[in-house]
């Protein structure tokens, strides 16, 4: 926003009041505060609380004599957006809203600032009409850039038709004859490239992990995992599924005219100054090739327990295993419930100059500065198990298995273990319970499994609710809901509130009998599909007591370890679920969906 005259401040100021918007006794006194503090009094207007941007923005309108547009709930068609590049929208913050009389129509936040109006248009290449926008409203349609797939490159996909053999042919001919000029060509400038970049874009920008390319009878489905929700974002025509394929096997570096068994590979691509890998998994299906690519975004995820979601109880368990110089902590979840994710973590909490961590991973998703990671590469005979006797060479203090597959690991870990060394590792397993049973069942002795792990933790992710929310009062079935799960653990009285709250690690826990709780659900958006942004963990973690190493012993079954855990004082995965709904974090449906019902 262009610096206003003293003048123009103080006819803003007088507007904001004549509206309604403050009192003139308000105005006053934010503009004492303002000289107190020495800061700018349109900053303390917003700061105060009395005055938003938007109606801020609204009133310097008025006084500069610019058209003014809020855009905070506003929703542009795809298509309009396409009218200015994404790259100078966020440049200028100025956003296309339409056409008229040939010219852009476009909302800026410096709007009344005529030289950067021209530059803009210069830059544009076409005439202006200029509305003034809110900096909020503006980044609301910014956003909407990452939703809109782009419409000239899926246009020029679905004028392919008689192209894709020609397409095919130059492919093969590139992967034959590296260096030519063609590839660069075809690489940079071809529909199916601008396609690939612009799908690959659009899982970046919106924290994909998995982006699936399915072939059907007719068509070609592009589908995204966000949040931990299979979302479909597009769908191309048939004939653009061998060039895509093709394209996509060169950069992994796979055999493009392999197409009867499954392939593997990788590459990485940069998005917004971010490095992001991606693994690729190519499968031949009924209709031709699938095509799963994994996002692995190394920024913006806090390896800290407590960011991650450990708390109370859990949280505790944890640090004390961490405090031991030998033995196994195991977690354990269904793919993609952030099991390395929650290693990584307790490798951070652990790592120092004093201990040398050496990790066994496949893939590395992390790289860590301090830490000794080991890639697996099961071509050149490199595997969990010829890895891991490898490391006990190396004078290790702390190992990390990135997971346990089979007999041979876990009988190498467990000796690990049981010769001096803390071992962290993964297994795949239902509920953290059933992680001993699963031992058992590789052909662990029990005596080992008893005298070696003393930590376990079960794991799920779950879809946090977005920064647009509302609270209301539980219905009759939620409330019993709520009672029903938390019955062992929310207070019975004010006196214990602090108390359990404290242990739980929550704060202003309610009591049980309580007939309606105050939950939380998100606003639907663009930004927030469903009313969720982002992801949390919900865990459930125990000790190994000498009651469960009895249960090991006789070889008990995981709902037995499951119910002498209970007892102990382990939170469930379902409970920590609904203790994290109570805090306004996230929903009950959600932790219905995600939490196993065997583990309420």
């Amino acid at each position: 926003m262009s610096v206003l005259s003293a003048a123009s401040q103080i006819q803003v100021e007088e507007t904001l009041v004549s509206e309604g918007v403050i009192t003139e006794a308000d105005l006053q006194e934010i503009r004492a505060v303002a000289e107190r503090d020495k800061l700018p009094v349109f900053s303390q207007l917003v700061a105060s609380g009395k005055v938003s941007n938007e109606q801020l923005t609204k009133a310097i309108a008025v006084v500069t004599k610019v058209p003014y547009v809020n855009l905070t709930t506003a929703k542009v068609d795809p298509k309009v957006l396409d009218l200015l590049p994404q790259e100078v929208a966020e440049r200028y913050m100025a956003v296309p809203l339409g056409e008229m009389q040939h010219r852009l129509v476009v909302a800026m936040l410096d709007a009344d600032n005529i030289q950067a109006v021209d530059f803009l248009s210069n830059k544009v290449g076409r005439a202006l009409k200029v509305y003034s926008a809110s900096e909020e409203g503006i980044r609301a349609v910014l956003k909407q850039y990452k939703a809109n797939i782009s419409g000239q490159a899926l246009d020029e996909i679905s004028q392919l038709g008689d192209k894709v053999d020609a397409d095919n042919a130059r492919v093969e001919a590139a992967k034959r004859r590296p260096g030519e000029p063609e590839i660069t060509t075809l690489v940079q400038d071809s529909p199916i490239s601008k396609a690939l970049s612009t799908i690959l874009e659009y899982a970046a920008k919106n924290s994909a992990s998995d982006i699936h390319i399915e072939p059907l009878e007719k068509e070609l489905k592009i589908r995204c995992r966000i949040d931990g929700v299979l979302r479909e974002i597009m769908k191309l025509p048939k004939s653009t599924e061998p060039p895509l394929i093709s394209r996509i096997k060169i950069l992994a570096n796979l055999k493009i005219d392999e197409h009867r068994i499954p392939q593997d590979g990788e590459f990485s691509i940069k998005v917004a100054d971010k490095a992001i890998d991606l693994r690729i998994a190519i499968s031949p299906v009924i209709w031709g090739e699938q095509v799963v690519i994994r996002l692995l975004d190394k920024t913006g995820t806090s390896l800290k327990l407590e960011d991650m979601g450990y708390r109370g109880r859990a949280l505790r368990s944890i640090q004390n295993g961490l405090k031991q110089t030998h033995g196994m902590i195991l977690t354990s979840g269904p793919t993609g419930s952030g099991k390395s994710t929650s290693l990584y973590a307790l490798l951070q909490e652990i790592k120092s100059d004093t201990v040398n961590i050496v990790t066994l991973e496949d893939p590395v998703e992390y790289k860590m500065d301090g830490i000794n990671q080991i890639q697996v590469n099961a071509d050149v005979g490199l595997t969990f198990a010829t890895g891991l006797r490898s490391i006990l060479r190396q004078d290790p203090d702390i190992v990390m298995v990135g997971e346990i597959r089979d007999k041979e690991t876990a009988e190498l870990a467990v000796q690990a273990a049981l010769t001096g060394h803390l071992v962290f590792s993964t297994l795949h397993t239902n509920s953290a319970a059933g992680i001993l049973p699963r031992l058992l069942d590789m052909g662990i002795e029990p005596f080992l499994i008893a005298s070696t792990v003393h930590t376990v933790i079960g794991q799920r992710l779950l879809r946090r609710v977005g920064k647009q929310k509302e609270t209301y009062q539980s219905d009759a079935a939620e409330t019993a809901t709520i009672q029903a799960t938390l019955h062992n653990l929310l207070p019975k009285t004010a006196e214990e509130a602090a108390k359990v709250s404290e242990d739980l690690g929550h704060a202003n826990l309610p009591l049980i009998g309580q007939s309606a709780y105050t939950l939380t659900k998100g606003v639907d958006s663009p930004d927030a599909p469903g009313g969720y942004s982002g992801r949390m963990g919900i865990y459930e973690v125990f000790d190994i007591s000498n009651e469960i190493q009895k249960l090991i012993l006789q070889r008990a079954t995981s709902a037995d370890i499951q119910r002498a855990a209970i007892e102990q004082g382990m939170v469930t995965m379902r409970q920590d679920g609904y203790l994290k709904a109570l805090d306004g974090l996230t929903t009950i449906n959600e932790v219905n969906r995600v939490a196993a019902a065997e583990n309420a």
